[in-house]
């Protein structure tokens, strides 16, 4: 059964980190496109990065270059993202979705869903 899902979202103050993970079961992630979404509240899911199947190249939405990182452990098969110098507009449930392509920093056609994990940026 495949299977996604996230975890180490949290309440955190501005300027502060979390590392997100997405843990896959069922399938080797190494071998597929896995990306990050979120959603805030009143606003539609949008695409935050993408990492690619071997060679797995990165993509950022601009608002977040230079401050998340997404990332693969094989031995895990589990993917990372994470977000330093976080922001209140982070404040976001988190998804990871695998399957598809990246495109840019979103992944498309994800066919594989995690639950979702809430992420709250607040002073």
């Amino acid at each position: 059964q495949v299977q996604l899902v996230e975890s180490g979202g949290s309440s955190v103050q501005p300027g502060g980190s979390l590392r997100l993970s997405c843990a896959a079961s069922g399938f080797t992630a190494d071998h597929y496109a896995i990306g990050w979404f979120r959603q805030a509240p009143g606003k539609e899911r949008e695409g935050v990065s993408c990492i690619s199947s071997s060679p797995s190249s990165t993509y950022y939405r601009d608002s977040v270059k230079g401050r998340f990182t997404i990332s693969r452990d094989k031995a895990k098969n589990t993917v990372y993202l994470q977000m330093n110098s976080l922001k209140p507009e982070d404040t976001a449930v988190y998804y990871c979705a695998a399957e598809g392509y990246c495109s840019g920093y979103v992944l498309r056609r994800g066919q594989y869903w995690g639950q979702g994990t809430q992420v709250t940026v607040s002073s």
